[in-house]
């Protein structure tokens, strides 16, 4: 068997186009699909796909690790996250080959079951990106909050941390204490919370005036405290904090993960599965993680491929903790991709169909061509001008 060609298709969902990846082979009718979606980087992403395809042109699809070791090695450069997002797209689609090749669902191929349901967890507005970013003040965050769990979800994530900058302002230290007071009063004791600080303060103690502002509220963890590689920070946070840490959505390479793991600092990883190579390698940083007593809970707000692939490792992964998911991201989010996702009870049920368990309508993905992404990064500013993280 050979791949003789890799393609790409590109959808618009709002604040982000979802790259889908195909991957044909000789044997007619089988092919793989994958995902590569990277925020704000869609054409660089697929202008990588285009480069690195020479490269396995001829090859066995069903030689994954082989694969992408070629990617990886024969590349000469180090590739970042957008090389790295590419390899993702198109390793996940060799294993949806490799598992109808073998009509074996792929977390069997991956090591087989070792859970019966994964516990999910979506964001405000079921997704919806303005809601997510946009939910800054109590009235919309509660009744968004509210929403989310009528519609049958056990667990949310917020974003209602400020943009901060080296020291966290008392008023808005406050503000974030009522803010989840307000929420967790809202959905009850039983909804678990996590709170995403996107790395936005500049400091261990701008952070920790914040998780304490949280801890009443019992979050099951916080997210992304500092900026991503700031590990010496993030062990001060750690040491100090009552709350569990979470981060590692932003770091896509072994050594990166091997050095969070090695400072004891967290207590969740969250690689994303789309940007640190495909499932073989979250599996590796998943090993890794069990290694250092570290629960795993990837990153995955983007497109329905990458869902897929999200079950698929969930089911398979001893010290998997909650799936991150975003299906309402868009209204037409199950037109563009069949696919095996099916929630019960606040879980995702465990799929049977071979591969991924995904078909791609290419019709309906055509009725959303790329546009450039809503940039609402731009709104990191603070009152005196300063550019801060998002």
């Amino acid at each position: 068997m050979k791949i003789v060609g890799i393609t790409t298709r590109v959808v618009n969902a709002d604040m982000r186009n979802w790259v889908f990846v195909r991957v044909e082979t000789d044997r007619p009718g089988l092919y793989g699909w994958g995902e590569a979606t990277l925020e704000w980087k869609t054409q660089a992403v697929v202008g990588a796909i285009n480069d690195l395809a020479p490269l396995l042109i001829g090859r066995d699809p069903r030689d994954i690790e082989q694969a992408v070791r070629t990617l990886k090695k024969h590349s000469f450069w180090r590739l970042g996250v957008i090389g790295m997002s590419a390899i993702s797209g198109i390793e996940l689609a060799l294993w949806d080959i490799l598992g109808k090749w073998l009509d074996q669902p792929v977390w069997r191929l991956l090591g087989g079951k070792v859970r019966d349901r994964v516990k999910i967890y979506t964001h405000l507005g079921l997704g919806d990106m303005r809601a997510v970013y946009e939910s800054m003040e109590t009235e919309p965050l509660v009744q968004r909050a509210a929403e989310v769990v009528q519609q049958g979800y056990r667990a949310l994530k917020a974003v209602f941390i400020p943009y901060t900058h080296y020291s966290a302002p008392l008023p808005e230290v406050d503000k974030v204490a009522k803010l989840m007071e307000a929420l967790r009063a809202t959905v009850g004791p039983e909804i678990e919370i996590m709170v995403d600080f996107h790395g936005r303060p500049a400091s261990a103690a701008a952070a920790l005036a914040y998780i304490d502002a949280l801890a009443p509220g019992r979050p099951m963890f916080v997210e992304e405290p500092v900026p991503p590689g700031e590990t010496g920070a993030l062990m001060q946070v750690a040491a100090k904090s009552r709350v569990p840490l979470a981060t590692g959505e932003r770091l896509v390479d072994r050594p990166e993960f091997d050095d969070l793991f090695r400072a004891r600092a967290i207590d969740i990883v969250q690689p994303d599965i789309c940007h640190v190579g495909g499932l073989s390698e979250a599996k590796k940083i998943a090993a890794m993680a069990e290694a250092v007593s570290v629960g795993v809970a990837p990153h995955n707000p983007l497109g329905p491929i990458a869902g897929a692939a999200a079950l698929h490792f969930a089911v398979s992964t001893p010290n998997h903790v909650i799936q991150e998911e975003m299906v309402g991201a868009v209204p037409w989010y199950f037109e563009v991709v069949k696919g095996p996702i099916r929630m019960v009870d606040g879980c995702w049920q465990v799929p049977d169909a071979p591969g991924l368990g995904v078909e791609v309508d290419e019709a309906a993905c055509a009725r959303h061509p790329y546009k450039p992404e809503v940039l609402h990064t731009v709104n990191a500013v603070l009152s005196d001008g300063t550019i801060v993280d998002w």
